[in-house]
């Protein structure tokens, strides 16, 4: 017996594309915050995305725009795909008003309700429960909406975790757990931190399908996403994705980064997800250096631009500091 094959058509290369240009947007992006923070222009703590880009990207192209993200504390890559505005993301960054927290989050507390973007995370695990109450309101109310997860391997060793994925499973609530697994949380590897390495077994554990993808794929990053996020919204109760990935640059941009060899980095490099995308685009006669250099162009405009509207954005009124801050009514 044979099997057809659906040959490829433009809208499937435009896609793959598009796919690269959203990982070279957060790569981009990322790059000019290393010059920016080295300069003192950013401050506070940055936590770099650089390596994880088919992540974030891949997750974010099964999702529609009603779906729900909860994120971590190295969420740029999150916010930008998700279609939190350039601008504000930069202004963010810079602590000005015009950011999307208005200046008061930061690098670790991007958020944007209007695009159902709900953080930002400073906590490790921290996000896990939000997304379950987030789940548990959408079910209650009949929405048909996923709540996609993010989170590091470095969370598995939380108490919340545990709680979440039994919540998650014994409610049947329609919760994408998406597992940054990076191998080294902040800087301890993971065979030094978990009995079992096998992350997608433990989540199995509570009763939900789960398996490990190749996080440096953007591809199989989308398949293996599309199927887990369809299944959610159709009522089969949240789904974990193991994805396995590995951040190029260290923790923070504070981490001296003396828990791995320089040998092991770079033979990660070599599977850049960028580069990767690009080599396979070009033999495919869908991309010519032509394309990729117009993409590079038009990244490199925006992020001037709006590194321009963050300085020139004015600071919060100190007049305004203690709005939105809690403070008990006192007796």
């Amino acid at each position: 017996m044979t099997t057809s094959v659906r040959p490829a058509t433009h809208a499937d290369a435009a896609h793959r594309l598009d796919l690269l240009r959203q990982m070279l947007f957060i790569r981009r992006f990322e790059e000019k915050c290393v010059e920016l923070y080295s300069g003192g222009e950013i401050r506070g703590f940055v936590h770099l995305y650089i390596g994880e880009e088919a992540v974030a990207v891949g997750v974010n192209s099964a999702l529609t725009p009603e779906d729900n993200i909860v994120s971590t504390y190295r969420e740029h890559g999150h916010a930008l795909v998700r279609g939190v505005p350039l601008d504000s993301v930069m202004a963010e960054m810079y602590g000005k008003i015009t950011g999307c927290s208005h200046g008061r989050g930061g690098s670790m507390h991007l958020f944007d309700t209007s695009r159902r973007f709900y953080g930002g995370n400073a906590i490790v695990g921290g996000g896990l429960p939000l997304a379950v109450g987030i789940a548990l309101a959408d079910k209650m109310r009949g929405e048909s909406r996923v709540t996609a997860c993010f989170f590091g391997d470095g969370a598995v060793a939380e108490g919340e975790f545990h709680e979440c994925m039994n919540l998650a499973a014994l409610w049947e609530l329609p919760v994408l757990f998406c597992c940054e697994n990076n191998g080294y949380a902040m800087g301890t590897a993971i065979a030094r931190a978990q009995a079992q390495t096998d992350l997608a077994v433990r989540a199995s554990g509570y009763g939900m399908p789960a398996w490990p993808v190749d996080g440096m794929d953007v591809l199989a990053v989308e398949r293996a996403a599309g199927l887990a996020a369809e299944a959610v919204r159709s009522g089969g109760g949240p789904h974990f994705l193991e994805l396995r990935t590995y951040r190029f640059r260290a923790h923070s941009m504070y981490d001296p980064e003396l828990y791995r060899n320089k040998d092991e980095v770079e033979l990660w490099k070599e599977r850049d997800p960028i580069a990767a995308l690009t080599d396979q685009l070009r033999a495919a006669g869908e991309l010519t250096e032509s394309d990729l250099a117009s993409v590079e162009d038009e990244l490199a405009t925006a992020i001037t631009e709006s590194v321009a509207a963050a300085r020139s954005a004015p600071a919060e009124d100190v007049t305004t500091l203690e709005k939105f801050v809690y403070t008990p009514r006192q007796p």
